[in-house]
């Protein structure tokens, strides 16, 4: 925890030539920090060795191909044991470096606009946020799962250290809780666009603004405990100090400013507009990155500060700033009626109070200095800006030099055009017009107009032009389970006990096989099919529902027997009966499109037909296959009915027993996986177990596959379900499917653990009935050890 000394300069490093815009503290070598600028590179600086109190450079990393936004440490492992380090930039891509190459040791690409911010986790896990409005989690050098809810730019992302929690921060002005690749909770409050995020511990985190405020949040109540106010303008970014609660913060009024105890003690102004970045030194130092290229760090401890000559020099050419006060930098102030120098003999109420005061014709600035019992001179105050200064303007969430506003037609709409002076204004005016559904003919005028209105002012690299789509969400609501009664006898679809028939335990519970040396459980690779049904009741069942189905729909008495023939072939050994023909499955297709609250019989049949090979090809070919998939689907949304639900569900894990079925399933993988899961809020044992029976085919058909992405997606399903599954054969499923899918691939065993998967499923672990739940979790958890 920082004492309650004050921080003075230590060094002020001039290494890079542009904006340094991302720091962060390095695993090696002892005190070393790392650095990244919009000059393109990357730089590892060492501290020397006494008497110099400053830093040397002792890497520099290229590899992006326009301006570096971020960086973060991705912890050292056996393969790497000096860490990695991961820079994201306007090129859209995230680059990693070892500690000996300039070039990187690997690129990931994926994202669809400037990588604004980084994160990492245990295991090799990192997190990404883009201009794009998503997050993506990255393992391996591949993308795991892209976390899709955000409507603006995702500006800040930060990987809570235990339970498997994401969190990132937008433009959009919320930030989001997400968990196996799934939104928790949101959180609201802020007034503009989420800059910086920072953890404090498991329960609770701080959030900085463009709005000027700082807020405490509690992770699991979603509620804001504290605001905190003292910039003046935007905050850019926050550290937090080692096994405390007081931290940093940075921002747009030139400043860093120290908080202890909730309340800020410390504001040190900076001789530059902007003040990017910060970040905690493993001794306590704080070193920020500014607009002015230089990094500056700042000590507490006395024999690391900077000379007395150094200090004044600092000093001084803060004095020598130009202060604008239309940038907001000191806040809502008046200029006429300044008192004079004399107000600077009455001592100052609080560390980095501010008072402006008139000498003559100019108007100085001054800063109360606490730990110097003085006024400090911060700068000049302009009545108008001549000066350049790297302040952005937000627009549609992103970072730009200037927006202007467009009336290309008089009385019609004025347009936004969004700009940065380092790229071309004729391809900004041409894809301005494209935009705007404009003629070709404004093309000379709008480019005119750019260069005309930025002459003189020149940042730095191009940003590549980009969209900022908005990605939209569907909630949908739960519903519980109705029943359905045929006469005195109650007809469940399906049976409620049905049990998957592919013989032994552990799945039907019929035999006992207790060998707890060996793994009977997973990977389990060969699939799990619902096949038990009661054949005489579906079709009395059908029969009643036919006679009061719509007449467009209702079924002649041949048509119900040819359904029944279709039922009796699936269900017969197939050479004892004659083949299921053509004209049945037809017959078949056109009555699953049965009015919802009477189809269930004819899904029924289905799921049982489906596992005849000629029925598995015909339905599940190449071109009706996704019909199939697409109607089955329409079924399951959860606002749906439950019994079609459930059948749908194990209509789609019957598909796996033929070759046509499984390919059409994994190639529809994506979607199938993303429907069922909303499925396990619906409140219904079978459901659920048939839920987990589709995540553990799938799980069995990518054991053996490099497919990554594809078992993430069944890692993020099963971790989910667990959530709100309380069926234990449906959890034992889920456990089969999560050691099946994390079996013989050390990549997957990261992943599941960086999803905190480990600690989820612990509770199992010493369930007795069935004692196969525990024995499994137990495998499962030594599988992840």
């Amino acid at each position: 925890m920082a004492s309650a000394n004050s921080y003075k300069l230590r060094c002020s490093i001039p290494g890079h030539e542009m904006d340094v815009r991302g720091l962060a503290s390095a695993a090696f070598p002892e005190g070393a920090f790392v650095s990244v600028s919009r000059d393109r590179t990357g730089r590892v600086w060492v501290p020397n060795s006494s008497p110099d109190k400053g830093f040397t450079e002792m890497h520099c990393m290229s590899g992006h191909s326009n301006f570096v936004s971020c960086v973060c440490i991705i912890a050292p492992s056996e393969t790497y044991p000096r860490g990695l380090i991961a820079t994201g930039g306007n090129d859209n891509n995230i680059c990693v470096f070892t500690m000996d190459q300039p070039q990187p040791l690997f690129t990931l690409k994926g994202h669809k606009n400037t990588v604004c911010t980084l994160s990492s986790g245990k295991f090799g896990t990192l997190l990404s946020g883009s201009w794009d409005t998503t997050a993506k989690v990255w393992l391996n050098e591949k993308c795991m799962m892209t976390l899709e809810g955000h409507t603006a730019a995702v500006w800040a992302v930060v990987i809570l250290p235990e339970q498997g929690l994401m969190l990132s921060g937008s433009a959009d002005k919320t930030i989001r809780l997400w968990k196996a690749g799934r939104c928790e909770k949101t959180f609201t409050g802020h007034e503009d666009c989420v800059r910086g995020l920072a953890v404090i511990s498991n329960a609770e985190f701080f959030s900085c603004s463009n709005d000027a405020s700082i807020r405490r949040w509690l992770v699991d109540t979603g509620e804001c405990a504290q605001v905190y106010y003292s910039h003046t303008n935007y905050i850019y970014s926050m550290a937090v100090f080692p096994n405390s609660e007081d931290f940093i913060s940075t921002g747009e009024d030139r400043s860093l400013r120290i908080w202890r105890q909730g309340d800020c003690t410390q504001t040190i102004r900076l001789p530059a507009q902007s003040v990017w970045c910060c970040c905690i030194l493993p001794n306590g130092d704080i070193a920020v990155g500014a607009s002015d290229g230089i990094i500056r760090v700042f000590t507490e401890a006395e024999d690391r500060m900077a000379s007395v000559e150094d200090l004044q020099a600092f000093e001084d050419e803060l004095s020598k700033a130009t202060i604008d006060p239309k940038l907001g930098d000191l806040g809502d102030i008046k200029m006429e009626d300044l008192p004079g120098r004399e107000h600077l003999d009455e001592p100052g109420n609080r560390d980095g109070q501010t008072r402006l005061i008139k000498d003559g014709q100019k108007v100085e600035a001054y800063q109360w200095s606490v730990s110097d019992g003085r006024w400090m001179k911060i700068g000049d105050v302009v009545g108008g800006s001549n000066q350049q200064s790297s302040k952005s303007v937000m627009y549609e969430g992103k970072e730009y030099d200037y927006v202007f506003t467009i009336d290309v037609n008089e009385g019609g709409p004025s347009m936004k055009l969004p700009y940065n002076v380092s790229e071309d204004p004729w391809l900004t005016a041409h894809n301005f017009l494209q935009k705007n559904d404009l003629s070709p003919m404004f093309l000379d005028q709008v480019a005119n107009f750019i260069i005309e209105n930025t002459k003189g002012h020149v940042v730095g690299p191009a940003q590549p032009a980009g969209g900022d789509p908005l990605t939209v969400y569907l909630y949908f609501l739960n519903v519980v389970l109705s029943l359905y009664m045929a006469g005195g006898a109650r007809y469940i679809p399906g049976g409620a006990d049905d049990k998957p028939g592919f013989g032994a335990d552990p799945f039907t519970g019929t035999i006992s096989l207790r060998q707890t040396a060996t793994n009977i459980y997973f990977p389990k690779t060969d699939g799990v099919t619902f096949e038990q049904a009661n054949g005489t009741q579906i079709i009395a069942k059908l029969k009643e529902l036919n006679g009061g189905a719509p007449q467009e729909h209702k079924l002649s008495e041949d048509n119900l027997e040819s359904l029944e023939m279709l039922l009796v072939a699936a269900c017969e050994p197939v050479s004892s009966k004659p083949p299921p023909t053509l004209q049945q499955i037809n017959l078949l297709w056109k009555a699953a499109h049965w009015p919802e609250d009477i189809v269930f019989p004819v899904l029924d049949i289905m799921r049982l037909a489906v596992r005849h090979p000629l029925v598995n090809e015909s339905l599940c070919g190449e071109a009706e296959g996704v019909q199939l998939c697409n109607h089955l689907l329409s079924l399951m949304r959860p606002e749906g009915r439950p019994a079609n639900q459930m059948l749908a569900l194990r209509t789609l894990c019957n598909c796996f027993s033929g070759r046509h079925g499984r390919a059409l399933l994994m190639a529809q993988r994506e979607t199938v996986l993303s429907r069922a899961a909303d499925l396990a809020t619906v409140c219904n044992k079978n459901i659920h177990i048939a839920l987990a029976t589709l995540v553990l085919n799938y799980a069995g058909c990518l054991h053996s596959q490099p497919d990554l992405e594809a078992k993430a997606q069944c890692l993020s399903v099963a971790s989910r379900a667990l959530e709100t599954v309380q069926d234990k054969e449906a959890v034992f499923r889920l456990l089969v499917s999560l050691g099946t899918t994390v079996a013989s691939d050390q990549t997957a065993r990261d992943l599941a653990r960086s999803l905190g998967v480990n600690s989820q499923i612990s509770k199992y672990s010493s369930v007795s009935d069935p004692s196969k739940v525990a024995e499994c979790c137990q495998l499962v958890l030594k599988e992840l050890q």
